[in-house]
């Protein structure tokens, strides 16, 4: 006997097929219906339902003030209550007089910037400069008698 005349023990039969997409008939072993019976399928994830019920921020440029000078720096907010417990008539109100106080912790970065609230009263004398202010404390500051410098 030659290879070539070796022949199997069973002959090979046919495939029958049946139902769509495979072997096993009907269903093919996808149960019946629905989305976990389609070609393709794709169950989407829990998360994803959880974060399309979250709100979203509504309007335009909802980030834009991050976006357009993330850099700036934001002024730090004294009220003249304040001020007025830790200054004495005349002196200086700067930036670097503020954080030698420890009233205002120094930014990171190069600069710092302050803004003056009118919260408070004031009655001494006192001179302003490298600061802004809210309306309220310059009118306060002014009838204080004290100066406003650059």
């Amino acid at each position: 006997m030659q290879l070539h005349e070796a022949k199997p023990h069973t002959l090979s039969r046919s495939k029958k097929r049946v139902g769509r997409g495979g072997k096993r008939g009907k269903t093919s072993g996808r149960g019946t219906k629905g989305q976990k019976a389609r070609a393709g399928r794709k169950i989407r994830p829990e998360i994803r339902d959880a974060i399309k019920k979250l709100p979203k921020r509504r309007g335009y440029g909802k980030h834009r003030a991050e976006s357009v000078n993330a850099s700036a720096l934001k002024p730090v907010a004294v009220n003249l209550d304040v001020i007025e417990k830790n200054f004495n008539d005349g002196d200086l109100v700067s930036p670097e007089s503020l954080v030698a106080k420890k009233l205002v912790k120094r930014q990171i970065g190069t600069g710092i910037r302050v803004k003056i609230l009118g919260t408070g009263a004031i009655t001494k004398k006192l001179v302003f400069s490298k600061v802004a202010f809210s309306h309220s404390a310059k009118e306060k500051i002014t009838k204080a008698h004290g100066t406003i410098t650059g």
